[in-house]
């Protein structure tokens, strides 16, 4: 079984980050804090951070990924040490997202996964909410999830894949709202904006996922495959089209749950956000501490992989999912199986 490895996250403005013996030292003002590299995997720092430069040595060496947010979560760039894996791997990678047919496939399935673990935390909150089912639109909903995955059973281009995706997604977030328990008045949803997110729910989404879109490019990496070449997600400067690819199977059922989570359980209020004069609403500081401890915390929950049969933290699921990518690249197993929550 891997090792479930740590990240550290360094959101507190003006920290100054350096190596002291086989430990990280964090100095904010005068107070200093140490944590052991041997155990991390990735730190990402949000906003202003200085890290000394050997300490970025010693990530590099240790293989250690530094991401660079901004204050307020968007993704600026990487740091990251040589790159593993084998390089028959990445050819053969590359051979496939140079395949229509190929690519198609892959993304099939992991749209696939999306809108199945998008319809079960439909189903589920239906179980456990009947009297918010007005008029029946989450049933409605649910059927129609249900015949997307049929169609994907019958589309053999990479295009029809893209359209059922963006069918399923308007429907899925049609109900957001709907799912919205507590708070309700001041956590509204009217549809999906990114740069900038222009509401609560946006802001709060916006960051979960960019801290999944992070973990994603490590499972990549972890297991020797490129991070930028992707199936769904094609080839754009900038951009880790295969992190994206695996991301969409984890958006509903993790990062979309722990953002419902928080602010049912109002662990996230109103007031833990500021809006600017264009309308973009961002997290304050303290807020988005919390979320990453929600988030980190979730990562641990125990959970059944549905294929591999075995019982493992939700966080090793990433790296599970990179490596079974990797056996049907290799030609181990037929098909890429999607992760698929019940």
């Amino acid at each position: 079984m891997r090792r479930l490895f740590n990240t550290l996250y360094i959101t507190t403005q003006e920290a100054y980050l350096a190596r002291e013996r086989e430990t990280i030292a964090i100095h904010i003002g005068n107070e200093k804090k140490r944590f052991p590299l041997h155990n991390l995997d990735g730190i990402i720092c949000f906003g202003n951070i200085r890290l000394s430069p050997f300490l970025i040595g010693a990530c590099g060496e240790k293989g250690i990924t530094i991401s660079y947010l901004s204050e307020n979560g968007k993704f600026l760039g990487r740091f990251s040490g040589k790159v593993s894996g084998n390089v028959l791997l990445r050819r053969r990678q590359y051979h496939h997202a140079d395949s229509p047919q190929i690519s198609a496939q892959i993304a099939g399935n992991m749209i696939t996964g999306k809108i199945f673990n998008a319809n079960s935390v439909l189903k589920r909150f239906l179980r456990d909410h009947p009297e918010r089912d007005e008029g029946g639109k989450i049933g409605e909903t649910i059927s129609r999830l249900k015949s997307s995955l049929n169609c994907l059973r019958k589309t053999p281009e990479l295009e029809a894949v893209r359209g059922i995706e963006g069918d399923g997604a308007a429907a899925y977030f049609a109900l957001f709202n709907t799912l919205i328990l507590k708070q309700s008045e001041y956590f509204t949803f009217s549809g999906r904006t990114r740069r900038p997110p222009m509401d609560r729910i946006n802001a709060l989404l916006s960051f979960v996922y960019t801290l999944l879109y992070h973990d994603m490019i490590s499972a990549c990496e972890s297991v020797g495959l490129d991070p930028a070449v992707g199936f769904l997600h094609r080839d754009r400067p900038g951009r880790n089209g295969l992190s994206l690819d695996l991301m969409e199977e984890f958006r509903p059922f993790f990062a979309d749950r722990l953002v419902f989570s928080l602010v049912n359980r109002q662990q996230i209020n109103p007031e833990d956000f500021k809006e600017h004069a264009s309308g973009a609403v961002y997290m304050k500081e303290n807020p988005r501490k919390t979320v990453v401890e929600a988030y980190q915390k979730r990562k641990k929950e125990i959970i059944t992989h549905p294929f591999l049969k075995e019982k493992m933290p939700l966080g090793l699921l990433f790296y599970y999912q990179a490596l079974l990518l990797c056996r049907f690249i290799r030609g181990d197993i037929d098909e890429y199986p999607p992760f698929l929550w019940r």
